[in-house]
């Protein structure tokens, strides 16, 4: 089971990615078809409902055009 803390960074992760792909004009389906992540999956990991793999950061990443460490900025965060 997740510790409080843990669900919170995985929140504000969440949070931060979804902000970052708004930024970018991105929709889910457009994020999942540059990603190979599909779209129901980053809609949960927006809401912080799933731990990602280092794999998937760098999926994320590469959907966005932005190094990874960026995705890793927010409040909170190590």
């Amino acid at each position: 089971m997740k510790s409080s803390a843990d669900r919170k960074l995985l929140k504000r992760f969440g949070e931060n990615l979804k902000q970052l792909r708004k930024n970018k004009g991105l929709s889910l389906r457009e994020m999942s078809h540059g990603s190979g992540i599909d779209n129901s999956k980053i809609a949960k990991i927006e809401k912080g409902l799933v731990n990602i793999t280092f794999t998937t950061l760098l999926q994320l990443a590469a959907a966005l055009e932005t190094p990874p460490a960026v995705l890793l900025k927010f409040e909170g965060a190590i």
